[in-house]
């Protein structure tokens, strides 16, 4: 039932019996509802056949009300105002002999070369059709028709895909899973069947280890790019719980596999993995080695026959780890430092495998897990890379995961600011809306400009890394990645606080419409700290690059 009413209609639905409420000029029939609504039937039936969205929104959010919709609403308002247009895109006037930018993907370099063909060029890239609320800096500018040399037509689909499965299916859920601290395994099992979890591991899109594909992306078009955006449309769930949950084991556990791993055992485990069916996770944090990956303690002997790893130690906040059936595990095979370290893809069905959930500030659907590994045999075939040279696994992993980080922050800045630039102009204080405050306006501004000067150097780290080879990325980049993920954490703390601010008491209590900024403030702490803490980052960042630079001729 869907229909066009006048207020008169909706006011002579007043009774419990038949309970309309308006709410953004949308009408509901509550009749049925009222049982299930957990302020009760009186908080109800006192605005029946009213307009209800200031109660509505005073306490809850709009996730609560996308969950409800499709179930309790039957019309809506003569007086609604009709949806604009989406604005034309300018008209771009490029040479006559650039070609549009449809399909105009930055070349890779294949593994062991170094690129030197030119991306699009700025004359070349024409803007994409506006998509999203255009609020500025809501999303990056070029969902906002500015020009691009990064992002083609392919990008765009991707993006729309992405949002309509995150509209639909999962935002409006996102506090509830997180409240029960676990995504319902459906929605893991989905990023495998929609050919997601096969386009986040930083290498072209492996159709050698599955059938599965992204309905809007051919995979020899599929780019880094295309892994940053599915990324980042995820993160706009403001849940670093649903996130790490989805692909925090599997995008820092599953790319050390499938780039050093033997081909025996990626073709008998990744295509499980990437189908959506098995789980994987990276194991390196010790409860005394964090950051400090050269002193890690987990032990594995060589059996006496040749044949096993014997494997003794303990891991500590291992996401994902409760669930996992595969844990891609730093091990100590030789002597101390960084030249006695292993990587060992180990089974739980080894047996000697004992994990247990961490309860922790933040990120709490993540499955943070202690790990311990009691004799456990594991096969020599299961050896990833070489022999006490696994830290250069390790170091060329870190790049990734960092990048992924990253990603992640500056959305959830987003999502903060977003929050709070559209609270900001429905909350009233001393008279008038908060946005015309001018402290509000200059935090706001702050908040602003912090997100897009970090997004500009993250798109410059993804053109990088997509256009060198790994190692060439690991020596040049890495220390310019540690120093973003250090930008990135910052910005994501200081535009939590500053939302968390604006919203005042409605971001101290769970739930509501400050659901998202309250959740987000909690899982600062979980991005400042694993993928190295931000300390290590910038110390390791001027380091790395004095050191890369040295060797470049640095004069100084």
């Amino acid at each position: 039932m869907s229909g066009i009413f006048s207020k008169t209609d909706v006011s002579s639905h007043n009774k419990p019996d038949s309970l309309w409420i308006i709410v953004d000029d949308d009408v509901y029939d509550l009749s049925k509802f009222q049982d299930e609504h957990p302020g009760g039937k009186k908080i109800l039936q006192r605005v029946a056949g009213k307009d209800a969205s200031k109660q509505f929104w005073k306490y809850h959010n709009e996730g609560i009300l996308k969950k409800y919709q499709k179930q309790l609403q039957v019309g809506s308002l003569d007086s609604k105002p009709k949806a604009a247009a989406t604005p034309p895109t300018p008209p771009a006037t490029p040479p006559p002999q650039a070609a549009k930018n449809e399909d105009k993907v930055v070349p890779k370099a294949e593994p062991g070369t170094v690129s030197a063909t030119p991306g699009p060029a700025l004359s070349e890239a024409e803007p994409l059709d506006m998509f999203g609320d255009l609020i500025p800096g809501g999303d990056p500018n070029w969902y906002q028709s500015y020009h691009s040399a990064y992002f083609t037509q392919s990008h765009a689909d991707l993006r729309a895909e992405v949002r309509e499965w995150m509209e639909a299916d999962i935002m409006p859920n996102i506090t509830e899973w997180d409240e029960a601290k676990k995504v319902p395994d459906s929605v893991y099992k989905a990023m495998g069947e929609k050919g997601y979890l096969a386009g986040l591991m930083g290498v072209h899109y492996p159709t050698q280890l599955t059938d599965r594909k992204v309905k809007s992306v051919e995979p020899a078009k599929w780019d880094l790019f295309h892994e940053m955006l599915l990324t980042d449309e995820l993160s706009r769930s403001g849940s670093g719980g649903f996130v790490w949950n989805l692909i925090g084991g599997f995008g820092i556990g599953c790319p050390p596999v499938v780039k050093h791993g033997k081909k025996a055992l990626v073709d008998r485990i990744v295509p499980g993995i990437l189908a959506g069916d098995k789980r994987i996770c990276l194991a390196i944090t010790e409860p005394d080695a964090g950051s400090d990956v050269a002193n890690l303690t987990c032990e594995a002997k060589l059996s006496e026959d040749g044949k096993h790893y014997i494997v003794n130690g303990e891991k500590k906040w291992i996401t994902n780890g409760v669930w996992s059936d595969y844990f891609t595990t730093a091990v100590r095979t030789g002597g101390e430092g960084m030249n006695g370290v292993s990587v060992l893809l180990i089974e739980r069905d080894f047996g000697g495998v004992s994990t247990r959930k961490m309860d922790c500030q933040g990120v709490w659907s993540s499955g943070t897990t202690y790990v311990t590994f009691e004799d456990v045999k594991v096969p020599v075939e299961n050896l990833v890379g070489k022999e006490n040279q696994g830290f250069k696994v390790i170091m060329t992993n870190f790049n990734h995961e960092r990048i992924g980080i990253i990603i992640q922050c500056l959305r959830f800045s987003r999502v903060c600011y977003e929050e709070s630039m559209k609270y900001a102009h429905k909350r009233r204080t001393f008279g008038k809306k908060l946005i015309e405050h001018p402290v509000i306006r200059l935090k706001l501004a702050h908040m602003f400009r912090q997100i897009e000067a970090s997004y500009a150097w993250l798109e410059n780290m993804i053109f990088q890394c997509q256009r060198m080879n790994e190692v060439e990325a690991m020596l040049k980049l890495g220390g310019a990645i540690a120093g973003l993920k250090a930008q990135a954490t910052t910005t994501f703390e200081f535009c939590a606080r500053e939302a968390s601010q604006i919203f005042g008491g409605l971001s101290y209590s769970r739930g509501g419409q400050g659901a998202k900024v309250e959740r987000l403030y909690r899982d600062v702490r979980a991005y400042a700290i694993p993928g190295g803490s931000e300390e290590i980052m910038l110390d390791l960042s001027i380091r790395q690059s004095l050191r890369v630079h040295k060797a470049l001729g640095m004069k100084l």
